[in-house]
């Protein structure tokens, strides 16, 4: 698949990423990026970029891993309702469904 390389800005420095994504997409991802380390930034006292950075990339992946479990957690609850509602169908309508 072709690479695109595309310019953003992080933290007022200028990369340019290459990605096989839709340039729009690599360029919400550096905003989100960008983001979240100027939120680190405003914080607090002043903190050397490359440890905001690392305190970015741990609350993006916070967000991650919360969003996972969320994910995981309805997973489980659509599961568990299916299994119900199989249940309640006829003998002869169970066929093929999961319970």
């Amino acid at each position: 698949m072709k690479k695109n390389a595309v310019k953003v800005m992080i933290c007022d420095e200028q990369y340019s990423v290459r990605s096989e994504r839709d340039p729009e997409y690599t360029r919400e991802v550096a905003a989100h990026v960008d983001g979240a380390i100027r939120r680190v930034l405003q914080s607090g006292p002043l903190v050397e970029s490359h440890k905001a950075a690392i305190l970015a990339a741990l609350a993006i992946t916070d967000e991650l891993f919360q969003s996972r479990r969320q994910q995981q957690q309805l997973t489980e609850r659509l599961r568990q309702l299916s299994a119900h509602l199989a249940r309640l169908l006829p003998p002869k309508k169970r066929h093929g469904v999961r319970a």
